[in-house]
């Protein structure tokens, strides 16, 4: 529990400095060697899931040797470097800090009404169009992006490593890079990413609505209009055309008394989205503050929480 506790106020603190190589990179890299090796665009569509099958399976084996292998080496070398390596890669699997400097950052820039800039962060934390933004779609897109990644930038991972300690924890990261690398539903990645794709649904069924009861807890200690997002969590968050990112958007919608969701732009195609929410007002640059508020205290109850049912478990 101390591990856990120590590694979260790591990230908190330090977040992920550039300087260091990030396991979730070194996990990325993997998964492209794999599919430029794996994936033989003119098979049927079996044989191309058969080896996106493959490459999920060669992910999850080499992130967890990767993991025993070095925890095992440090350990041989001295029990405080274990501790120190088992603290630092538990705390790569977590993105508080990172989520909400991303946030705060594009807050910042929207504030100086600095459009350019903010522009330029949005377009590093989103996949849509963000050159022709309005200040209202910059507040939405990161909005949406930090109430999304609430899930699995923080909660999720604190979730597997209160189950299962560090090598649960960088095994959902792993799932979760696979689907965003290759978990697509186009016509390059429709079969070859749909077990990463499927997986990761699996592996966020529970954290997502975890999640979003934690977000209107927080909700209630910050005051915002927690009985609103409760109202739309029951009537919006199945409208995602992803089984489980709806959930933490719905309650931050209905905390805020806006609309996410709607129309966004991927290489100047439109694509449509459901919306979510019961709008009140427009988005506008506070609404990033809130949001980044909403998850920093929804981390933290997600945690104590975590640790208080597991001591109360083991004893």
């Amino acid at each position: 529990m101390g591990l856990l506790m120590a590694a979260y106020l790591t990230d908190l603190l330090i977040g992920d400095p550039r300087w260091i190589p990030h396991p979730v990179v070194i996990i990325g890299k993997f998964i492209s060697f794999l599919e430029s090796r794996l994936y033989k665009e003119n098979a049927n569509s079996h044989t191309i899931f058969a080896q996106g099958l493959l490459l999920v399976i060669l992910v999850m084996v080499f992130t967890l040797v990767c993991i025993f292998g070095v925890l095992y080496l440090s350990r041989l070398i001295h029990p405080y470097l274990y501790i120190a390596v088992y603290i630092w890669f538990l705390a790569s699997t977590l993105a508080v800090k990172g989520l909400g400097q991303a946030g705060l950052g594009i807050f910042k820039n929207l504030e100086k009404h600095d459009i350019h800039t903010a522009r330029k962060k949005t377009g590093e934390i989103v996949g849509r169009d963000t050159d022709n933004l309005s200040e209202e779609e910059i507040a939405r897109a990161a909005v949406e992006t930090v109430a999304e990644n609430t899930v699995d930038g923080v909660t999720a991972p604190l979730f597997y490593a209160l189950i299962g300690g560090l090598p649960l924890a960088m095994l959902y990261k792993a799932v979760n890079t696979m689907d965003s690398m290759v978990g697509y539903n186009n016509d390059h990645y429709k079969f070859f990413g749909r077990a990463a794709a499927k997986l990761d649904d699996l592996v966020n069924y529970i954290p997502a609505r975890l999640t979003s009861l934690i977000m209107l807890l927080a909700s209630f200690i910050l005051k915002y209009h927690w009985k609103r997002g409760w109202k739309v969590l029951l009537t919006d968050a199945r409208k995602h055309p992803s089984p489980n990112s709806g959930y933490s958007e719905a309650v931050a919608a209905g905390v805020l008394g806006i609309q996410l969701g709607g129309t966004n732009y991927y290489g100047g195609i439109p694509s449509r989205r459901p919306v979510f929410g019961i709008k009140t007002r427009k988005i506008d640059s506070q609404d990033i503050l809130h949001a980044v508020r909403l998850m920093y205290l929804t981390s933290f109850i997600t945690l104590a929480a975590g640790l208080m049912i597991k001591y109360l478990i083991n004893h």
